[in-house]
């Protein structure tokens, strides 16, 4: 079976369990409707199933090699890179005036889910691209904008980010990279940049890097660092393609996954440039990218996930071995079997708390677009961004772990494709920070001092619980009570702790951004299985019903976690004091 574009589920998410109806006809959005929204949908998942995912497991084999300076991309992907800027795919959410369809973040992200489940290593392209429009269209000047906007909406060019070095990973006050200025206003840069994601291709007719580099006045640390402009080919006032400029790649990485995306080495000799925002102000610029990038990598995990599940749940009703327990039958579909049932519950029951996290924090940001208590919005955006992220592609590595499990003996022979979803996916809890770093921006940053977006979203929580709900969800109401409370215990301790004992907190970082998952998760799964379950008399009985199940296997096998989190939150730093885990 070759990948299935979800798109009843993503449809059912965005209509009952997020809420898209509110940017309908809005000013924010004011040509966008239902119909638009099921046309750009389907188109979508024709692209995905039709043209990206038949290269998936090509390009996996066949991967990308670099010949001189040049990278040579897999088989059929320059067509494919083709169609999708002739679609119209990179402009879905970017401003109108240079050329972009001002859609929903939550319509754009919808179509990345599909994308990055039919093919990843090609999704990453586009998804490096948004950044860079997202950084230009917030910190260019005017002329940039209408320089640059225009040929990256079309996808006649792409873009890159160029944060990490070899002795500078998350550290970026460590990056030594130096920008000497011309004396014109324009810069020439030097240094080496690693991991950097489609930094070299012949797929679009120019790449445009953006690059975090060193003033030779700036002051040391993270404050000293900006963010510069830096085509592959240099570029007139007009646009048109000039000299090569001195920005190679001198390298590719060999990965455990993604072999279709070339992962490049890049080196800059006193390459032309030019600066994106003030002097020293690459750190606020390059976290405008950081945050478009971040929720885009939560959407790798959901994509992903959903594609390795799709290839187990297909492969268990196929692969027939043992006596059914359920029939009594010899020889059944391996699906009869409780174990790997359950395994197919859970994969699919995370799969959409994932997708559900993550179109909620695209939400938040079409509602700070619309204006709608905007401040509080964007609260929201920045309190579920590292858990958009971190526990989306977790879990995406969870079931793809459990997609090969499924799968058997086969499932570790690289010819079924289970393990490429594994290895794939294995990238995203590292890329965009760590999910380590996120849960440090969680409980640090965007948790604060007083906690007010954790306490907000609380808030609305226990206004679901207290709305008319079926009766018979009461024990899930229940449940959902009670990883709240866990959820605002775990809170409250982290904040008293915050000034008294920061290394308990940061100890507890990852296991809290855990726990809010969980619990977000279950909370839109309840919200969903309510919608089901309203809906039963009038709509496909046994799809709605199944939304019913999944929930409450999630509350069993992950939401029923939330007390463990709290012990485990609470039990701070002390056992790792003097840990010394010597080799001897």
């Amino acid at each position: 079976m070759t990948y299935r574009p979800s798109l009843k589920d993503i449809t059912f998410c965005l209509d009952h369990v997020i809420g898209m109806s509110a940017s309908y006809n809005s000013p924010a959005f004011p040509d966008f409707d239902s119909g638009l929204r099921d046309a750009v949908l389907d188109a979508a998942g024709q692209l995905a199933g039709d043209v990206l995912a038949p290269l998936n497991r090509a390009g996996d084999l066949a991967g990308t090699r670099l010949e001189g300076d040049q990278v040579v991309i897999a088989p059929g992907f320059l067509e494919a890179i083709k169609t999708y800027a002739e679609g119209g795919w990179y402009g879905l959410a970017a401003d109108p005036a240079y050329g972009g369809q001002g859609l929903p973040k939550m319509l754009e992200q919808a179509c990345f889910d599909m994308f990055h489940g039919a093919n990843m290593a090609f999704t990453l392209l586009p998804t490096l691209s948004q950044g860079a429009i997202e950084a230009i269209h917030a910190h260019g000047t005017q002329a940039q904008k209408d320089l640059f906007l225009p040929k990256l909406i079309a996808g006649e060019w792409s873009g890159t980010m160029n944060l990490t070095e070899p002795g500078a990973g998350s550290d970026l006050a460590a990056l030594t990279t130096r920008a000497e200025p011309n004396g014109d206003g324009t810069f020439r840069i030097t240094g080496q940049k690693i991991f950097i994601t489609w930094g070299e291709h012949d797929g679009t007719e120019n790449i445009v890097h953006l690059v975090l580099a060193r003033l030779p006045d700036a002051p040391k640390g993270t404050r000293g660092i900006s963010l510069f402009l830096c085509p592959k080919f240099l570029v007139d006032t007009e646009g048109s393609i000039g000299a090569r400029n001195t920005v190679k790649c001198v390298g590719l990485e060999h990965k455990l996954g993604i072999h279709a995306s070339p992962t490049c080495v890049m080196s800059f000799e006193a390459a032309q440039a030019e600066l994106i925002g003030p002097p020293n102000g690459g750190l606020a610029a390059m976290f405008t990218m950081m945050n478009a990038a971040r929720l885009a990598v939560g959407f790798e995990g959901v994509g992903l996930a959903d594609a390795a599940w799709q290839k187990a749940q297909n492969y268990a009703l196929e692969r027939r071995q043992g006596k059914s327990l359920i029939t009594g039958q010899d020889y059944a579909p391996i699906y009869d079997h409780p174990d790997v049932r359950l395994m197919l519950a859970v994969m699919k029951a995370k799969v959409e708390a994932a997708r559900a996290i993550c179109m909620l924090t695209a939400s938040a940001i079409d509602a700070v677009k619309r204006g709608e208590d905007a401040e509080r919005h964007k609260r929201r955006e920045d309190f579920l961004v590292p858990i958009a992220k971190a526990w989306s592609t977790d879990r995406g590595v969870e079931v793809a772990s459990a997609g090969v499990q499924v799968h058997g003996g086969m499932g570790f022979i690289e010819e079924t494709g289970a393990a490429q979803y594994y290895r794939d996916a294995r990238i995203a809890p590292i890329y965009e920070g760590t999910n380590g770093i996120q849960a440090a921006d969680l409980v640090g940053r965007k948790l604060g001092h007083d906690g007010t977006a954790a306490k907000e979203l609380a808030d609305d929580i226990k206004a679901f619980l207290n709305s008319d709900l079926p009766a018979n969800f009461k024990a899930e109401c229940e449940a959902l009570k009670s990883a709240l409370a866990a959820f605002t215990t775990a809170t409250d301790h982290l904040l008293a702790q915050k000034a008294a004992a920061p290394l308990d907190v940061a100890a507890a970082a990852t296991t809290y951004l855990t726990l809010c998952g969980d619990l977000i998760g279950g909370w839109l799964l309840l919200k969903g299985a309510v919608a089901a379950h309203n809906q039963l008399e009038t709509g496909d009985k046994i799809w709605l019903t199944d939304r019913i199940k999944l929930m409450r296997v999630f509350y069993a096998h992950v939401l029923s976690h939330a007390s463990a989190h709290v012990a485990a939150i609470k039990s701070g730093y002390g056992a790792l004091d003097d840990l010394t885990l010597n080799l001897d």
